[in-house]
């Protein structure tokens, strides 16, 4: 089985069909959203499918060691991760069309006015092996 990252993106990716903001959802449309997530990574804990996953806020600070002393911190001027980044999961499956499979139907998740996102999601398999240099 391979591991997968897939990616939920607030930008950067292509645009949604259904791309109205979360900020501009209703109580209850989050609601409904958080609901398929959570039942959607149940139904794959059942499979062994399910490794992990998170809603990530969107605060957010890039940081580097650099020598001694405090390390510099920055909130700009490049694009950080909590601009891009909404969320993610961890699945583990038997081939790369299941991880596609998967992926879309968690692009179905609803969002305004209950209709699906159809959002576009990242997938990226983890790192098996270190690559291999040739000279």
């Amino acid at each position: 089985m391979t591991k997968y990252l897939l990616l939920k993106h607030y930008r950067g990716a292509p645009q949604a069909v259904n791309d109205v903001p979360m900020d501009q959802w209703t109580p209850g449309e989050i609601e409904d959203h958080m609901k398929y997530m959570s039942d959607f990574a149940t139904r794959l804990e059942t499979t062994g499918e399910f490794v992990d996953g998170q809603a990530l806020s969107p605060q957010g600070t890039f940081v580097r060691y650099d020598g001694e002393g405090r390390p510099p911190v920055t909130d700009g001027p490049f694009a950080e991760t909590k601009d891009l980044i909404a969320g993610w999961m961890v699945i583990d499956v038997d081939t790369y069309e299941r991880a596609l499979e998967l992926a879309g139907e968690l692009s179905a998740a609803p969002g305004a006015g209950g209709k699906p996102i159809h959002e576009w999601l990242e997938i990226r398999p983890f790192l098996t092996a270190p690559p291999t240099v040739t000279e």
